[in-house]
């Protein structure tokens, strides 16, 4: 194995190492975050079974978002369109972490290609609301306008490896493959993977320590998960007691 290779090998197991350790260590931060008061946003359920029906929507369809008015429908739109090509896209994926490949994945092949040609489209919404509205002109931060081009970056190099600059599937595979194995296999040749997967990379470093965790946050958020039940549970805080 050539140096390039053991160089890419070495980087995705220390690319997995802190994604994995940097994400559990913020899920253990948020579990030790004490939640001393009551904060449900209104109208809330009054039980567990009402929570998991209000969690439901909220995190298929945005349904808080939804409600809102035309701006927030635009930024909905684009965000509901994006997340769902996102995991699109990842499911079309997995046919290169799997040998052989099973039939359910193969069936997300088609709209995964679908998903792959509306994602930039989604993106370039929820870019232009950054620069369009001049609430999000005066909030938004240099890691807003990161991650947007980051993402944008993957989908565009993986767009140009699907239809313009192909590379060879089989040592994509067989480097995937080998990852996951724990038996390092040689890079693909081809320029233009190693800046997609070097962009993956560079995604899943920065995921734990960005605003996507979001995508956690949004589990455990207590004005979405706790009861609406102040009157029937007094909540005494630690230093109260």
């Amino acid at each position: 194995m050539d140096g390039l290779s053991s160089l890419f090998n070495l980087l995705a197991y220390l690319t997995a190492l802190i994604f994995i350790v940097g994400f559990l260590s913020k899920v253990v931060i948020y579990f030790k975050t004490p939640s001393p008061l009551k904060i449900p946003t209104t109208p809330a359920p009054k039980n567990s079974l009402g929570v998991v029906l209000r969690m439901i929507p909220e995190v298929l369809f945005f349904r808080s978002l939804l409600k809102g008015g035309t701006a927030e429908k635009i930024l909905w739109f684009g965000g509901w369109t994006f997340h769902v090509c996102f995991i699109l896209i990842v499911l079309r994926h997995l046919r290169f972490f799997t040998y052989p490949v099973p039939e359910w994945i193969m069936s997300f092949q088609q709209i995964g290609i679908w998903a792959g040609l509306i994602f930039p489209i989604a993106l370039l919404i929820l870019i232009a609301r950054r620069f369009l509205n001049s609430r999000f002109i005066v909030i938004s931060l240099f890691q807003d306008y990161f991650i947007l081009f980051l993402i944008i970056g993957i989908g565009l190099t993986g767009l140009l490896l699907k239809y313009f600059i192909r590379t060879n599937l089989i040592d994509v595979k067989a480097f995937i493959l080998g990852l996951f194995t724990l038996s390092p296999a040689t890079v693909p040749s081809s320029p233009l993977f190693l800046i997609h997967f070097g962009l993956v990379m560079l995604l899943l470093i920065y995921f734990p320590f960005s605003k996507l965790m979001h995508a956690w946050g949004a589990l455990i958020s207590p004005t979405r998960l706790q009861t609406d039940t102040p009157r029937e549970e007094r909540l005494v805080a630690p230093w109260a007691e």
